[in-house]
């Protein structure tokens, strides 16, 4: 089945050449213009990856991605200016699970791309006789990729659920930043640790009922993370 690509960015030749490329990669791609039209798009439609550009009219970059987290755990990959840190590190606060800098070359936006496809495709495949993951209040459908707490389902980003998955697979098991950063988004990644630290804190203010005093993912000062067992 075709990978299902929503592209958002005011710039239409830029929206253009993506669009070119990715359907040269037989994947089908729709398009948005401001970040109203991209978060009703989202709403309604069935995609596999959001494109989503940080400076757009109407609603920002950071606005449509939050709204649209609040309705789905969709992967989205921001689209920020070159070198600057803060777009970065706000777009993964918003929700992001992924962010490219412009320019940009269209090679690493289909790297990419696959890469996220190809994670969430192997976890489901995965999944095995573990199908489900229970650990005191909180509930993982490894199958469906989808989490509870108190049976109440709770929105994570497709990082976020990669992240929770493989410290909840491995109880006790500590892993440095590093380590997640190599394990989750590859060893060719080129953010920094930074952006493991956000995908914890907000995984932490998702799933845990105190996040300063956490019940399933704890850190071992100076060294890393890891799901208490």
């Amino acid at each position: 089945m075709a990978r299902r690509v929503l592209v958002v960015d005011d710039e239409k030749t830029i929206v253009k050449g993506i669009s070119f490329s990715l359907k040269q990669d037989n994947m089908e791609v729709d398009t948005a213009f401001d970040g109203e039209e991209a978060v009703e798009k989202a709403r309604e439609g069935d995609y596999d990856i959001i494109l989503l550009d940080v400076m757009l009219p109407k609603l920002s970059g950071f606005d449509a991605c939050q709204a649209i987290r609040e309705f789905s755990d969709v992967p989205i990959i921001m689209l920020t200016a070159k070198g600057d840190d803060m777009d970065k590190i706000l777009g993964l606060e918003y929700g992001a699970d992924d962010y490219i800098t412009k320019p940009f070359n269209i090679l690493e936006v289909k790297a990419r791309i696959k890469a996220i496809m190809r994670r969430i495709e192997k976890n489901s495949d995965s999944s095995g006789a573990r199908k489900l993951l229970v650990k005191g209040a909180l509930k993982m459908d490894l199958e469906n990729r989808r989490i509870y707490i108190y049976e109440h389902e709770i929105n994570l980003t497709a990082r976020e659920f990669d992240v929770l998955e493989l410290l909840a697979k491995n109880p006790n098991k500590i892993y440095s930043r590093m380590d997640l950063l190599n394990l989750i988004w590859g060893k060719d990644y080129p953010g920094d640790e930074r952006t493991v630290d956000v995908h914890i804190r907000r995984l932490r203010e998702k799933i845990e009922e105190s996040p300063s005093n956490p019940r399933y993912v704890h850190t071992k000062w100076g060294v890393g993370y890891y799901f208490a067992g």
